[in-house]
């Protein structure tokens, strides 16, 4: 079994996460070696794993700031956008910080991962309400109009939490709450013109 030099970690060290399809082309190995390899060096503590065939460095882990964590949001459930508290937090609506807790939108399914006490947080949407996020810095995140309705919608029809009392209602843009609710079913509706009086 291949051991890795410094240079080669340094090469890992320069991508946001790496698959073991990444190990075996650069050190020219099967991908089931690769595996066995990526598998043995989680258990030495030396890559961290995410998820199934997704890995970052245990050294790069606790660099991460929360651009990081919102890029590997975006990758480890594709397609994905991140919202609700995670996002209204961002955008300056919210005061609830949620530290190392990052909530996202898809169009597969609800699915939590959670690693090192970092917990990511999916909730699948229908496809007809997954729209107004935008690519900022290489991250796809809500507006902050979108998020609180994302987050009102989840609230109704899913187990998600929101704290009313933590967001600045007045910061969110009025007719932007009005182009994007009418999308979303009744009691969504409801419960945004009721908190926002539109």
């Amino acid at each position: 079994m291949p051991v890795m030099n410094r240079q080669q970690i340094k090469f890992l060290s320069r991508k946001l996460f790496f698959t073991a399809q990444d190990v075996a082309e650069m050190l020219k190995i099967k991908p089931e070696s690769a595996q066995v390899l990526c598998s043995r060096y989680v258990s030495a503590g030396l890559f961290v794993r995410l998820k199934k065939n997704f890995y970052v460095l245990d050294e790069k882990w606790d660099q991460y700031q929360s651009s990081d964590f919102f890029g590997l949001a975006n990758y480890l459930q594709v397609p994905s956008y991140i919202s609700c508290a995670t996002a209204l937090s961002f955008h300056g609506i919210s005061t609830q910080v949620q530290q190392n807790w990052f909530d996202s939108v898809s169009k597969k399914r609800s699915v939590t991962y959670q690693v090192r006490g970092v917990v990511f947080r999916f909730f699948k949407i229908k496809t007809d309400y997954y729209f107004d996020f935008e690519k900022l810095h290489g991250i796809f995140m809500a507006g902050p109009e979108k998020a609180f309705v994302d987050a009102c919608h989840l609230s109704i029809y899913s187990d998600y939490s929101l704290d009313v009392n933590a967001c600045d209602l007045n910061r969110l843009n009025r007719d932007v709450l009005k182009k994007t609710v009418p999308i979303f079913p009744g009691r969504t509706q409801r419960m945004v013109t009721d908190l926002c009086g539109i």
